[in-house]
């Protein structure tokens, strides 16, 4: 990327400050690049972990398969799921807040007595999942941030604050050379200016 710039006082002020601006932005960019990359892990770990948990859970009532038969398909549905925002390194992602159940009414006399024991853990293992998705959700959410955020670092880093350096270098060495240059040419005139006085005063 080229720094469009001119050989002026107001445009090297303008890149020294746009310059001072990038430099001070930079530390903080890099600390929230690093506290996200922490925060995609520890999200990937977590959505992994309840993973398991779910397949565990499922593995683990295998044993009910043949039960699962009598069950009322429609006994207990999710009505409403209750999420709210959290922030991490300043980036919204979503945390669960509650998930709303609605059971149909049954007779506990005439139905299995199991029954109660398999809407807790049809409880379970859909706040389990629900869980593990919202984590696989914080971390993409996440993990574009911190592509987001390394771009900018880069960007800064390695284009525009070299750029704007070597912007203002190039300024500083134009205007010293015009200052050279006209200090040299007023040492001229001032030289051929004694030269002519010294020839009139010698005729």
């Amino acid at each position: 990327m080229a720094i469009k710039f001119q050989y002026n006082k107001t445009s090297l002020t303008s890149l020294g400050k746009q310059l001072k601006v990038r430099q001070k932005a930079l530390p903080t960019l890099k600390n929230k690049e690093s506290a996200l990359r922490i925060s995609v892990m520890a999200a990937k770990t977590e959505a992994e972990r309840l993973e398991a948990e779910v397949t565990a859970a499922l593995q683990r009532y295998d044993y009910l398969a043949a039960l699962w038969n009598e069950f009322e398909p429609g006994l207990i549905r999710i009505v409403d799921i209750k999420l709210s925002t959290a922030k991490v390194a300043g980036v919204k992602i979503p945390a669960l807040d509650d998930i709303i159940y609605e059971l149909k009414p049954f007779n506990a006399f005439t139905k299995p007595a199991w029954y109660a024991d398999g809407v807790q853990i049809l409880k379970d293992i859909t706040r389990l999942g629900i869980t593990s998705e919202i984590f696989e959700q914080r971390r993409k959410i996440l993990d574009y941030q911190r592509k987001k955020t390394t771009q900018k670092v880069n960007l800064y880093e390695k284009v525009q604050i070299p750029g704007y350096q070597e912007a203002i270098r190039k300024i500083k060495r134009y205007m010293e050379d015009e200052e050279n240059l006209s200090k040299a040419s007023s040492k001229i005139v001032k030289t051929r200016h004694a030269a002519e006085e010294e020839e009139e005063a010698a005729v």
